[in-house]
């Protein structure tokens, strides 16, 4: 058993692939904020395809970690080298393993926010990239306004403060980037947002504004903010990873990646100063993003939360359970095409109606092992963004909305805090205590969890869709989850 680093690396190629370019010529050319279990599988993973093949070698990552509980991850990508196992799981049960390279420093921006900020400020960096979760953006779900009265925000504001936040240390970089005359970044979003580019430049520039009005302005002006659409599952690693893959792969690995065998990125190709040839590795560089985002946020992403909160409910624990399920999975495809579809754009490129298929086939890869409990977090950051615009869009056209007010009702009824069994639901998300507050009134009050206006907006105010909001709850307090899904499926 050889414990993942640059000094066993050589060790393990007759176990699994292992990079084949010498990463003591790599140059970080990349600063990414959050560099989590899908920045991992994703966008690192790209890169390393690259490097193997001689390419991009200026372009490789130093990932920087900004909450304090990232210093756990800061520590393994120390004492690996920054290196890591990729597993991709197949739906046949086989497995591929390879060691990625392309990260090559780790920054921990509570430690050492200085060393954070040069590094975006040095001539190297051309691109600054982020997976900071849809919550990360700081902006209010309702109006769509930046949030400058959020303490660590406020903070970052005042006269003379280190900055702690995502925003403050990108906003020092570029003011010190604009002073000593180097060329500006591109800040590239690899998140789950519609338009997550545009959303970037909002909230980055409101920062910078507050801060420096006219440097605000400049970065509005003259910083890239390319939109993309980013897909591929990746489950949160568990022990159960690390000790398979020690046993199959013989290599001791601190904080391994699982992932689906499925990758897409389709990436708008507006760089200020270059980028990788990431066409060459199989990105799909588009002009416009946005028919892709819309159908992979609103068939994948909505259908994510169509599964989990029924699928938990009904007692399964796990994606494929639900969506082995003929019952559930005949629920989800026609979601995706009775609401979701007259909701799209053409896409280029894609045949729809086999991405729907394709679709339940990725849910129900066994081996991925995705947990509902992962899927049904954070939903109040989820929820306004993937599966409300859909409502609204059906409601403007009158066309169908029964199956996504089950969904918000499926929500409503999870955070309750108990599933059918009577055991208790562990609601995570950062509105929990309101969340769960107003579900404790879903059987006095049944527009009590729809009334909370941060989160729906004016939604309770529309009758249609409380018609069919509350006909749903009712279903699962009288009848339970899979019933009401068995109804919904019957009245297709």
């Amino acid at each position: 058993m050889s414990a993942l680093n640059a000094v066993t690396l050589p060790q393990l190629a007759s176990q699994l692939a292992i990079p084949s370019y010498d990463r003591s010529k790599l140059r970080a050319g990349i600063v990414h904020f959050g560099v989590g279990g899908f920045h991992r599988a994703h966008q690192a993973m790209y890169l390393d395809r690259l490097m193997n093949a001689g390419k991009a070698l200026d372009w490789a990552i130093c990932g920087v970690g900004v909450m304090p509980s990232d210093a756990a991850m800061k520590k393994v990508m120390a004492d690996q080298d920054c290196l890591y196992t990729l597993v991709v799981k197949n739906p046949d049960g086989t497995r591929e393993a390879r060691v990625i390279g392309s990260i090559i420093e780790y920054l921990l921006a509570p430690e050492d926010p200085e060393a954070v900020i040069e590094k975006m400020a040095s001539e190297q960096t051309r691109i600054v990239s982020l997976t900071i979760t849809e919550g990360g953006y700081n902006f209010h779900h309702v109006t769509g306004e930046f949030d400058a009265a959020n303490p660590a925000v406020a903070a970052d504001l005042a006269p003379g403060a280190t900055p702690s936040t995502t925003f403050g240390l990108v906003t020092e970089a570029v003011a010190r980037r604009r002073q000593r005359g180097l060329p500006p970044l591109t800040i590239m979003s690899c998140d789950n947002i519609q338009g997550n580019g545009d959303m970037a430049r909002r909230m980055f520039t409101a920062f910078a504004r507050l801060k420096d009005p006219e440097l605000g302005e400049w970065m509005d002006a003259n910083i890239s903010f390319p939109n993309s659409m980013v897909d591929r599952i990746t489950p949160v690693t568990t022990d159960e990873d690390r000790a398979s893959i020690a046993q199959e792969f013989g290599v001791e690995d601190a904080w391994p990646v699982v992932c689906e065998d499925f990758e897409q990125w389709a990436l708008e190709d507006h760089f200020t100063q270059g980028r990788p040839p990431f066409d060459e590795a199989g990105v799909q560089l588009v002009e416009d993003v946005e028919p892709y985002e819309l159908m992979k946020l609103r068939l994948l992403n909505a259908s994510h939360q169509g599964q989990c909160y029924f699928g938990y409910l009904a007692g399964y624990r796990y994606a494929h359970e639900v969506c082995q399920d003929r019952t559930f999975a005949r629920f989800l495809l026609d979601y995706m095409n009775r609401e979701a579809t007259p909701t799209l754009q053409p896409v280029p490129g894609i045949d729809l109606d086999a991405y729907k298929h394709k679709l339940i086939a990725r849910f129900s890869n066994e081996y991925v092992r995705d947990t509902l409990t992962r899927l049904c977090a954070e939903s109040s950051d989820r929820i306004p963004k993937w599966l409300v615009p859909v409502i609204r869009e059906n409601l403007k056209n009158d066309g169908e909305i029964h199956r996504s007010a089950a969904i918000v009702a499926s929500w409503a009824r999870y955070a309750e805090g108990t599933d059918e069994q009577g055991e208790p639901i562990a609601v995570v998300d950062r509105l929990k205590d309101s969340l769960m507050a107003a579900a404790a009134r879903n059987r006095e009050d049944k527009l009590a969890f729809i009334a909370q206006r941060e989160v729906f907006g004016d939604l309770v105010d529309n009758e249609s869709f409380v018609e069919a909001y509350t006909a749903a709850l009712h279903s699962l307090h009288e009848r339970g989850a899979r019933a009401t899904v068995e109804e919904l499926v019957a009245g297709s």
